[in-house]
């Protein structure tokens, strides 16, 4: 893929040859031996689990709801060429177990902050995907030391306050927590039989990738594998709850914020508040994509990524 178009103010990345739809060739992340790269860090008594490789300027990729640390396998090998990239699974999620305290959105970034100061990373370039962008800018406006640059790829944290349909439906969700939970740890389990199967992969990530027969198998299954953790009620009612829009003026990093025009979680309109928000922030728009720019769009993506990171 040639270089990524200059990035303005506005910029939409129309699909076609210079932004293919999922990986191209064989991914880099294939040939990297992950149990090399992992580490355990315990921060204020919880276990976070931590992906690092790489040297130079550190880049911290920080997952969504329901996700995990493979969420970024597209770019981790990439990026680790010229940076120190380091992923983690939020605790309640992927590989991490449950927090000690309850689940929120500024305990996450306090933990963050913590977890970078014993990693020895005193600011570092932060990208969020969903949850994990509102977590990101969260930690931009309450340690404004700790981040460089912000990358927000469909972040949470505008329409997703106070949403009243999904309020109405967490006493149901809770009622079936135990249900979900078991399904969500079947589908893990079988991530792989999922994953080669289209029609299952189609019923399994339609909600946020765009076309999910589109993905390979392989890295459809990494996916799956981190569904049924037992921070997602806990989470997704942090999300609810919390209102970030009145503080957004506060990031004064340079801000890149990413999304499909596609996306069915977030709608791309919460795009424009975020940019408007944000002081020093520029807007991109992957055009029939879905949540998840990072898995659908890979090259794309990450030539933006590197030139946001070398300005």
């Amino acid at each position: 893929m040639s270089a990524s178009p200059p990035i303005t103010r506005s910029t939409r990345i129309p699909a076609g040859e210079n932004a293919a739809y999922g990986p191209v060739g064989r991914s880099a992340w294939l040939d990297v031996d992950w149990r090399a790269n992992q580490r355990w860090v315990h921060v204020d008594g919880d276990a976070v689990n931590v992906i690092e490789l790489g040297e130079g300027p550190p880049v911290v990729f920080v997952h969504g709801l329901s996700g995990s640390w493979p969420n970024w396998l597209e770019q981790l090998p990439v990026l680790a060429a010229e940076h120190r990239v380091v992923a983690i699974d939020l605790p309640g999620f992927g590989s991490s177990p449950m927090p000690a305290g309850e689940i929120s959105i500024s305990g996450y970034a306090r933990l963050l902050d913590r977890l970078l100061g014993q990693l020895g990373i005193d600011a570092a370039a932060l990208v969020g995907n969903s949850m994990g962008g509102f977590i990101a800018a969260e930690l931009a406006i309450a340690f404004p030391q700790r981040v460089e640059r912000l990358v927000l790829i469909s972040a949470a944290g505008i329409s997703t306050h106070g949403d009243p349909r999904t309020k109405r439906a967490i006493p149901s969700l809770r009622r079936a927590e135990r249900i979900l939970a078991a399904t969500g740890a079947w589908v893990a389990s079988k991530s792989d039989t999922v994953a080669r199967r289209a029609r299952l992969r189609e019923a399994t990530l339609n909600i946020v990738v765009r076309h999910p027969s589109r993905l390979p198998a392989a890295l459809a299954a990494e996916q799956l594998r981190g569904a049924g953790k037992p921070g997602f009620l806990m989470a997704l009612e942090a999300i609810l709850g919390y209102d970030v829009r009145e503080r957004l003026p506060e990031i004064v990093c340079p801000t890149l914020i990413v999304w499909g025009d596609g996306d069915r979680l977030i709608n791309v309109r919460d795009a424009d508040v975020f940019a408007e928000l944000i002081p020093d922030s520029r807007k991109v728009i992957f055009e029939d994509t879905g949540h998840m720019a990072m898995l659908e769009r890979p090259a794309a993506f990450n030539a933006l990524l590197k030139d946001f990171l070398a300005e």
